[in-house]
């Protein structure tokens, strides 16, 4: 078989054509499937066209095989119902990040949901709108399918095929442990980034300026659109509010140590809470999902054009495969540091055949 050939036999049809529903357009359409687009914004679904999601759906077009629901969790679902009503033959998924309250809804509407199967891919990026979508966005991310026990075969497989088209790598869950689950891994961190982030709106310019890697990695995704964020941290209020919750506890037994550091076990209590941080971090999968974990070598190089290209370049010429990099730049110095990543048996030579290159690490 052809890997660009699709396993979904008909054609997809997308409704909400931002980040998510244009990236899905983009992927399926590499793969030679149908894809029609639809949206509430006519400005919106005719970029999405524009940039090759797929075409705007006409009137008189067949019936889709498989509809994606794509459209902020507050309409979610009544976008379900509405594709369910419309296309009775098709199968229906939405790619909302909040599963458990659509699903609640349509049960308390009486929709039958023989043909839907909510799923969410594990994908997204700070910015939204089909002008930052891309075909590779769910590549190698999980997708997590919500199925129950009358979930037909046919419509599981159909879902499934569109997350496998797409590169993703298929999880099941209940929408409960889905949205448990995101709260802790997704919300939360979105949480405390912005939180975060919001202290430096006051902060001095000369304080701004020390700004490192630490403040950034932390703050990254505090850039997030709001509005889409009150949405879904409202449809996920209680798996949310139970993890700030046991947040503020920790920050109070850490403020409280903190405060009182020279007392006896102040410290210990210190030392524990941030010792419990390095465990997690230990938890979080590495490259390709595993639970491998690298040493990070630093290295020094000049900001300027070529230089970044020529240390790859010897990295590969010395069989030392990277696998992860991150950058910065030195405020107020023509100096970068990138950061790769390498395995532990390999760190050693490393640092060594580098520095004989000229190279200096750190």
């Amino acid at each position: 078989m052809n890997e660009l050939e699709p396993r979904v036999r008909g054609t997809v049809h997308i409704v909400g054509a931002g980040l998510l529903g244009a990236s899905v357009g983009l992927g399926l359409r590499e793969r030679g499937t149908d894809v029609t687009l639809e949206d509430i914004s006519p400005t919106a679904v005719a970029l999405a066209a524009d940039y090759g999601a797929g075409r705007i759906r006409a009137q008189g077009d067949p019936e889709p095989a498989v509809v994606v629901v794509a459209t902020p969790p507050d309409v979610a679902a009544d976008a379900v119902e509405r594709a369910l009503t419309e296309f009775p033959g098709a199968v229906v998924t939405d790619v909302t990040s909040v599963k458990l309250a659509p699903y609640l809804e349509l049960v308390r509407r009486g929709v039958p949901l023989k043909n839907y199967v909510g799923s969410h891919p594990m994908a997204g990026r700070e910015r939204g709108g089909a002008i930052m979508a891309r075909a590779d966005l769910f590549t190698a991310r999980p997708w997590v399918i919500c199925r129950d026990r009358d979930t037909p075969a046919q419509a599981l497989a159909l879902v499934e095929a569109i997350a496998l088209d797409l590169g993703g790598v298929l999880v099941e869950m209940t929408p409960e442990e889905h949205d448990r689950s995101v709260g802790l891994v997704s919300h939360l961190p979105q949480v405390v980034s912005s939180l975060l982030a919001a202290r430096l709106v006051p902060a001095a310019e000369q304080a701004i300026a020390l700004a490192g890697g630490g403040l950034r990695d932390t703050t990254r995704i505090a850039s997030s659109d709001p509005e889409l964020w009150v949405q879904i941290l409202g449809a996920n209020r209680e798996p949310v509010l139970e993890l700030l919750e046991a947040f503020a506890d920790d920050i109070a037994t850490f403020t409280d140590a903190l405060r009182e550091v020279d007392a006896p076990g102040a410290k210990r209590r210190v030392a524990d809470l941030l010792a419990a941080g390095n465990r997690g971090v230990g938890r979080i999968p590495g490259k390709h999902g595993s639970s491998e974990r690298f040493i990070p070598i630093t290295v020094l190089i000049d900001d300027t054009p070529g230089e970044l290209g020529r240390l790859l370049t010897e990295l590969g010429e010395l069989g030392i495969n990277m696998e992860d990099l991150r950058l910065e730049h030195s405020p107020g110095a023509q100096i970068g540091f990138a950061e790769i990543a390498v395995l532990p048996e390999a760190a050693e030579r490393a640092v060594a055949d580098l520095t004989e290159r000229g190279w200096r690490t750190l």
